[in-house]
């Protein structure tokens, strides 16, 4: 069984927790208040392969401060960054984050080579709020060599899977490059993700 570990962020209020609940479950969340990190797991099936998936939700990520991102660029197979479309404050903050992945990427981190990186501008449903246009998102992906989509975790069940689905398959696109570089059997991974984040994990 592959192992496959996402972590989604972006600034708070953003969508990040409804997006990984609506995947998980089909459930959305519309009020998720939390300053808990959390590790949702699950095991599925795709193409015919079984994963073991992780993801990460940091619930609460503050708009403001040093963005290290040290923790989850060494933890995470693929990244997805999201920001609201009617919120202008958070795009600047995904392409904060943008940014400091690509720096990594480009400096001492040469993992990022194998990770996947997809762009998301939630809460489409709230369109007549818009303050980011869909061309920004599309040139902040294309500059930053990610892929892009902007959905709703409220309305567009279907587009999620499919979000998180391209994410997945990009990933296990690399399993050989991984599979050499992860340490064999999963407990030197529990005990880094315990000793750096020391979150809770729900299975769904």
């Amino acid at each position: 069984m592959s192992e496959v570990k996402v972590a989604v962020l972006g600034g708070s209020g953003a969508g990040k927790s409804a997006l990984a609940v609506r995947f998980l479950t089909r459930r959305f969340i519309g009020e998720y208040a939390s300053g808990a990190e959390c590790i949702y797991t699950k095991h599925l099936c795709l193409d015919g392969r079984q994963i073991h998936l992780e993801i990460y939700d940091p619930c609460s990520q503050p708009q403001q401060g040093k963005l290290s991102l040290a923790d989850e660029l060494h933890w995470a197979d693929g990244f997805i960054i999201v920001y609201d479309i009617s919120d202008r404050a958070s795009f600047a903050f995904a392409k904060a984050l943008l940014y400091r992945i690509r720096e990594s990427h480009i400096g001492v981190c040469k993992k990022m080579v194998e990770s996947s990186i997809f762009l998301v501008g939630n809460k489409q449903d709230l369109c007549h709020m818009r303050e980011v246009g869909w061309d920004e998102g599309q040139k902040l992906a294309i500059d930053n060599k990610c892929q892009f989509c902007e959905l709703s975790a409220a309305e567009h069940y279907q587009e999620v899977v499919a979000m998180f689905t391209k994410v997945l398959r990009n990933i296990t696109a690399n399993s050989k490059v991984k599979e050499k570089r992860r340490p064999s059997g999963s407990k030197s991974m529990a005990k880094l993700i315990n000793n750096v984040f020391g979150k809770r994990r729900k299975s769904v």
